[in-house]
């Protein structure tokens, strides 16, 4: 998943947005694109991890929706670090302010309008005094005046430029005093641009305003530029992180060890019969095949009690069971880290056990986490983990928990719940990552055999 981040922040800084598009207007005429506009803001936020106010763009409000989900997004700023507002729609400016319109204003005299609309120094209030870092304010809301015609002699066309408060960036799809185009294709052309820079891999708030105004302009032929009006901002805000750059004088990587190398050094230490003889079937024919069978040798001759028959159960002594198990896979994460794939792949669990407990279990598996998207915080890839534990037996039905090694990152824990047959081990093995975030939990599952 994209990120957006201070450069001097962690990865769990909090983002806010509340991104509103009117359209279906009551007394004015409609506008067909804000609508759309919106949605592709909030979609593109969201995959830069904002957390959205309402949990998606908020459409066609009237005057009381509006109110709320402002005073909502004041109440939400607690704790953030960067603030985002981005209103779509019919703007007017009255005596050098500015008001944003809901779908059901109708205003007939000058002094209905501080009642009918959203005058837009309100939101700026309401990031004022919040803490954050950085509050941002987007407008793609100068067209035309819809009330041109209803002798509000006040109102005027396009926006009034504002003075930027505090830590603060302003950007308006047009020149101060413009109108801007909403666009033929769905989206407006300021809107369009922004989606689309928004998501580039290392401009900085400055550059990327500066970029949207460029690609505006162009495509536009020149009838809109874009303008932006800014307070100092302190500190370098990126919607999308910088790639890593490698230190020239690093030392190139090692070669990734093998799916055998890897296994055989969680494995190399078991006194485990059967997880040996599970590792040769696995990795036949490597160089670590014949060491897996020396060490085999050494258990056989050492280990006289093992490998009793499931007959024999109950009598003094020990038994080894062993199973393996199918790969698995889910998605976790999401806003405000990034969106992950978990997979489990070949499980192998070995279990001693006596009469009525399993003395000793053993668990490795190759863990696979990966991004779904671009993210610039480094993914686990693959990695061979190793599990520990004990538990209970019947003479039948097996109950194991197993604890991760030192060296397993994430940390997760393991269960089996099962019954053995012949000798294997057959049943549901769940490992859990264990994280104080619940949306970096998961809990995947293998079908043993």
């Amino acid at each position: 998943m994209i990120v957006a981040c201070w450069v001097t922040l962690a990865h769990a800084d909090k983002r806010v947005a509340l991104v509103v598009g009117n359209s279906s207007y009551v007394n004015v005429p409609s506008l067909d694109n804000p609508k759309n506009d919106a949605k592709l803001i909030a979609d593109t936020l969201r995959d830069v991890g904002f957390t959205l106010i309402g949990g998606a763009a908020q459409i066609d409000l009237d005057k009381m929706g509006f109110d709320r989900v402002v005073q909502l997004f004041g109440n939400q700023l607690a704790g953030a670090d960067v603030a985002l507002f981005y209103y779509a729609g019919h703007g007017v400016q009255v005596r050098n302010s500015n008001y944003l319109v809901p779908v059901n204003a109708n205003p007939v005299k000058e002094a209905d309008i501080d009642f009918q609309m959203i005058d837009v120094a309100l939101v700026l209030r309401q990031m004022e005094g919040s803490g954050t870092k950085l509050n941002l304010v987007i407008l793609d809301a100068c067209r035309n005046n819809p009330f041109g015609g209803r002798g509000l002699r006040a109102t005027s066309s396009g926006l009034a430029q504002m003075q930027a408060p505090e830590g603060t960036l302003i950007s308006y799809a047009t020149q101060p005093g413009n109108v801007a185009l909403d666009g033929a294709d769905g989206n407006s052309p300021f809107t369009k641009a922004l989606a689309a820079t928004v998501r580039k891999a290392g401009l900085d708030i400055f550059q990327t305003f500066n970029q949207v105004g460029v690609i505006v302009k162009r495509s536009t032929g020149g009838g809109q530029q874009p303008w932006v009006s800014s307070s100092p901002i302190d500190g370098s805000f990126y919607f999308t992180a910088p790639p890593a750059v490698p230190s020239s004088a690093a030392t190139p990587p090692a070669p990734a060890p093998s799916a055998a190398e890897r296994v055989w050094a969680v494995t190399k230490d078991t006194s485990s019969q059967a997880v040996l003889e599970d590792f040769i079937r696995q990795f036949p024919g490597t160089a670590y095949t014949s060491m897996a069978r020396a060490r085999l040798e050494e258990l056989k001759r050492s280990q006289s009690a093992v490998g009793i028959p499931e007959s024999s159960r109950g009598q003094a002594g020990e038994t080894t069971a062993v199973g393996s198990g199918n790969d698995s896979s889910l998605e976790f994460g999401g806003p405000p880290f990034c969106r992950y794939r978990v997979t489990m792949k070949n499980p192998r669990l070995s279990a001693v056990l006596e009469r009525d407990r399993a003395v000793r279990a053993e668990l490795t598996v190759d863990m696979i986490e990966n991004a779904l998207a671009d993210c610039p915080f480094a993914p686990l890839k693959a990695h061979t983990h190793t599990y520990t534990g004990t538990g209970t037996f019947d003479g039948k039905l097996v109950s194991l928990r197993l604890d991760a090694g030192q060296k397993n990152e994430p940390k997760a824990v393991a269960t089996f719940e099962g019954q053995i047959t012949n000798g294997r081990l057959a049943g549901t093995l769940t490992i859990r990552r264990i994280d104080p975030r619940p949306v970096l939990v998961w809990t995947v599952r293998s079908t043993m055999h």
